[in-house]
């Protein structure tokens, strides 16, 4: 399969013919081709997607050698070889464009010719000895891209989000809950619609923010439960053609041991292989999430708005200077960045959704746009949320006299009339205090409607704003 010209070249042959590889190289003639046939994007596979597929390779080499499918050193050699790949070496021969050939065998390929020759020089071989180690038929042993690819994305999904999404999360809700007890006793005026409303608690602000995150880090957790049901050796259609009987179970098995997460077996290995659903199902709860974020970073926009012009009741922290031509300005950019990525990940679930309809009969083709859309989103994401959160949330300060002015002069105080004048009196008050500037208590002791006492205890700010508990009974 390998013939060497000189020192700097060998030849490695496929059944398309012979090409010329430099001796440098841990990928080969089929990595080659595909460099060849895709010069698409320049983005290169995810390190997390790598990862992913790394170790799948350990864990189908482990299982392989402990049946007796492959030979005992050359197992080995496999295992090494992807140890030392996860420990960060031939890093740079993961090369192929993540917009490839359909479901993924491009990419597959380089992870087992990277392999197979790294394997070869443990085994002390030379690079290209496909007789002694082949990255089809032992690296590969029963195993085809159409089994291992959806298993990629399962594993390298669940790594994304462990290592990623959700430490990030975590901080973000604890931030946000911290500042909810630092402005709990912070009141300012409510808006709908953009107009003045009831005041609230600007600490309950922040609050409610902790919990809408709380709620999507849920959803998110049982989206994923989808990714931990596995179709690895379903081989090629979803049969198991050319696996040990035990392969399948076992391979499980020694997964949820290298990645420390309960995984099993799919209950049918054709129906796991063929739907995309379950990276769907975490796709839509990622975009869930995102145009939540969205909303908090244009709240956060909002309320910093100004400095002079603006609300500004909360101060951001300034991280960087905000114009080229204005001195002194700073921009709310974690509020924008995050906003972007956001947009990002909303339109990476649109691909996703049109890529997981696109299969046809055993194998849905569209998975490189999957797996590269999925795992990229959770981990800019992630990303942005630890970011957010260090430069941003945790340096929020605030305006409390200005707060207060906004809140004491809100039209909307009088809501809490209604129940003591009247809705239609109420709003001739309201009417009144917009038309002349005098204000609702002013207005209110004039007509006569109550008394100075019952006023004070009905327009009492801290009481208006604070959030009833819950009763049953």
């Amino acid at each position: 399969m390998t013939e060497h010209t000189d020192s700097q070249f060998r030849i490695e042959r496929d059944s398309m013919g012979d090409r010329q590889i430099a001796s440098s190289l841990y990928y080969g003639i089929q990595t080659l081709r595909a460099i060849e046939n895709f010069p698409i994007s320049g983005i290169k596979p995810l390190d997390t997607y790598v990862d992913a597929g790394l170790i799948i390779k350990k864990a189908t080499a482990i299982v392989n050698g402990e049946l007796n499918c492959i030979p005992q050193d050359i197992s080995q050699a496999i295992i090494q070889a992807t140890d030392e790949i996860l420990a960060g070496k031939f890093r740079d021969q993961f090369v192929v464009d993540v917009y490839q050939a359909g479901a993924g065998t491009s990419h597959h390929m380089n992870i087992n010719e990277v392999l197979a020759n790294r394997a070869l020089e443990i085994l002390g071989e030379e690079k290209g000895n496909y007789k002694r180690v082949s990255p089809n038929d032992h690296v590969n042993y029963g195993q085809s891209t159409n089994d291992v690819i959806p298993t990629a994305i399962r594993i390298g999904g669940l790594l994304a989000l462990s290592k990623t999404l959700h430490p990030a999360i975590d901080s973000a809700i604890a931030s946000l809950e911290n500042k909810a007890v630092e402005f709990q006793d912070i009141v300012k005026s409510g808006r709908t619609h953009l107009q003045d409303a009831v005041p609230v608690r600007l600490g309950e602000n922040f609050r409610a923010w902790a919990q809408i995150l709380t709620e999507h880090q849920n959803r998110i957790y049982t989206a994923s439960g989808d990714l931990m049901v596995l179709g690895l050796g379903g081989s090629a259609a979803g049969t198991g053609l050319n696996t040990h009987p035990l392969y399948r179970a076992r391979v499980v098995e020694v997964l949820s041991e290298l990645i420390d997460t309960p995984l099993e077996p799919a209950p049918h290995l054709m129906a796991a292989m063929q739907s995309m659903a379950p990276f769907v199902n975490v796709s839509g709860a990622l975009r869930n999430l995102a145009q939540d974020l969205v909303k908090i970073s244009h709240d956060l926009r909002l309320m910093d708005s100004g400095p002079k012009t603006g609300l500004k009741e909360i101060q951001l922290p300034p991280v960087q200077p905000g114009s080229s031509i204005m001195p002194g300005k700073y921009n709310p950019v974690m509020a924008e960045m995050t906003s972007m990525v956001c947009f990002q990940v909303m339109g990476y679930d649109s691909a996703i959704a049109l890529a997981a309809q696109a299969g046809q009969l055993e194998l849905n083709v569209m998975m490189p746009l999957i797996a590269y859309n999925l795992i990229h989103s959770i981990e800019i994401l992630g990303n942005t949320i630890a970011a957010l959160t260090e430069r941003c949330i945790q340096g929020i300060t605030v305006n409390e006299e200005r707060c207060l002015a906004y809140a004491e002069g809100s039209l909307a105080l009088v809501t809490a009339l209604n129940t003591h004048i009247g809705y239609l009196n109420a709003a001739a008050v309201a009417k009144e205090s917009l038309e002349t500037g005098k204000s609702l208590r002013q207005i209110v002791l004039e007509r006569g409607l109550m008394s100075e006492t019952d006023l004070a205890t009905v327009l009492n700010l801290e009481q208006m704003s604070g959030i009833l508990p819950l009763r049953t009974e």
